[in-house]
């Protein structure tokens, strides 16, 4: 089939013989995508060098509300101006639950310039990949969520209708904890409360795969309606695609079924929060893992890294020295530092550790996995992250590591020594987003390096409205 062959502009108008209209959507900075419908004519008329798009996507909050503070890319000066929108083609897929209407991801850039917006997502992480690329090297990844999902009250202001509209017409009304969850109780990897909902549950791993952002393994996470996915392995800006789609999947069959799906990072008080846990190595040309040492280092540093490659322990580095300079990218709203906490199994710290999940970062190696499966598992990030500013944040930080030949900051946690601990010997991360506004923004921090002034300025500048929003905001606390 045409749809499921490699789409360039010269096969495009076969593969969209038989259609009448396409769906557009780009990444905006809290993750969200926006887009929007458009005729095939239009479509094939823009598909080579792209259209105009509101620029003010990267002027406004996630509520759509203006930034307090008048940001470079879209402000009253330039009146709002239109970015430039160019369809990648690579990214075609169909929407299943849309009657199969062709879908693309576009990317933003600079019309003056023709260079990519510096806050684009998408543009942002193929920057972070671009010198490790240039040696022959690819970044693989992997992404996992956890989310609460709540069922959607019946809205007395639209008869039946129970959708996400409903529940955010609730809980106006409501406090959060009436909001009734998918299951009652904590009970991981259950095999019976899948089945109460189980066309949902089957709906959206079927779905997943025919949309092209597929799971590898889906379970309920301890919790009240809590589920968690993993996304198949692949190449890192793949991947930043499909954990977006993810979300956009699982939200939109949500509504079809009455359900409200939360990545909030903590959505209730005293309940486990829902992390996004990335997973990274680099890998040849011929796709041998990089992070693998294909003989034990007989006198390592520490046991914990016998079996990682020295780019490997370079990389490590890198995250570990410039993680408390990202932190917003990892943890970017108010809520995010709620989960944050210690005695919650969240990371708190400049940690790492073989096999540690109580760390910031895990090292996955042998002996407990392949050599080919070796790998980093960063923690910190919540559900509630921005997946390509996530993974450009790690790579761009790994990448720092191995061009410096950084050395590691801190010595493993123990196995059994808690996070946060006194004898962890790692700085304590932000314990909310004005500190780790403060620190990502600074002059000479690490996230000015690897990222530009014209990023950090921009993106923390989106946090600092997040800020004040809070400190405006009267709540019954």
């Amino acid at each position: 089939m045409l749809s499921e062959t490699e789409v360039t502009l010269e096969n495009l108008t076969a593969v969209l013989e038989n259609d009448t209209q396409v769906k557009l959507a780009g990444v905006d900075a809290d993750g969200i995508l926006r887009g929007k419908l458009v005729s095939k004519k239009k479509f094939l008329s823009i598909a080579q060098n792209g259209f105009g798009f509101c620029s003010v996507i990267f002027g406004w909050d996630m509520h759509d509300q203006t930034y307090f503070k008048e940001l470079a890319i879209s402000n009253k000066e330039n009146g709002y101006r239109d970015m430039v929108a160019i369809p990648d083609l690579s990214s075609f897929r169909r929407i299943p639950w849309e009657n199969n209407v062709p879908f693309f991801l576009v990317s933003f850039f600079d019309p003056d310039t023709k260079g990519p917006i510096s806050a684009c997502p998408r543009g942002l992480l193929r920057k972070a990949a671009a010198g490790m690329e240039k040696k022959g090297y690819r970044a693989m990844a992997g992404a996992e969520y956890e989310f609460y999902q709540f069922r959607a009250p019946s809205n007395s202001n639209s008869g039946v209708e129970r959708n996400s509209s409903s529940t955010a017409t609730f809980l106006k009304e409501n406090p959060v904890n009436a909001l009734p969850p998918l299951t009652e109780g904590m009970f991981g990897y259950s095999l019976t409360r899948t089945v109460h909902n189980q066309d949902y549950y089957y709906g959206v791993f079927n779905t997943c795969r025919d949309f092209k952002c597929n799971i590898e393994s889906w379970h309920t996470e301890s919790g009240p309606g809590v589920f968690e996915a993993a996304l198949e392995f692949g190449e890192i800006k793949e991947i930043a695609d499909r954990a977006g789609l993810f979300k956009y999947v699982v939200k939109s069959l949500g509504s079809k079924f009455g359900i409200t799906p939360v990545f909030m990072a903590k959505p209730r008080q005293g309940l486990p929060g829902n992390s996004g846990h990335m997973h990274v190595s680099i890998v040849s040309d011929a796709g041998k893992n990089l992070f693998s040492r294909e003989v034990p280092d007989p006198s390592p540093s520490y046991p914990d890294v016998a079996h990682l490659s020295d780019l490997g322990r370079h990389f490590l580095a890198g995250v570990l020295d410039g993680l408390p300079d990202v932190m917003p990218l990892f943890a970017p709203t108010i809520n995010s530092y709620k989960r944050l906490v210690e005695n919650f199994w969240a990371p708190v710290t400049v940690s790492w550790g073989l096999e540690h999940r109580a760390a910031s970062i895990r090292v996955i190696a042998p002996p407990t996995s392949s050599p080919k499966s070796t790998r980093l598992e960063v923690r910190v990030p919540g559900a509630d992250a921005n997946p390509h500013y996530v993974l450009a944040a790690i790579l761009a930080l790994g990448w720092r590591g191995v061009e410096k030949q950084l050395a590691l900051p801190v010595p493993p946690l123990a196995r059994g020594e808690d996070v946060g601990s006194s004898t962890d010997q790692g700085v304590r991360l932000a314990k909310d987003l004005k500190e780790a506004v403060a620190v990502f923004t600074r002059k000479g921090s690490v996230a000015r390096e690897v990222f530009g002034d014209e990023f950090v300025d921009h993106f923390g500048g989106t946090r600092e409205h997040e800020v004040r929003l809070w400190e405006e905001a009267v709540t019954d606390w």
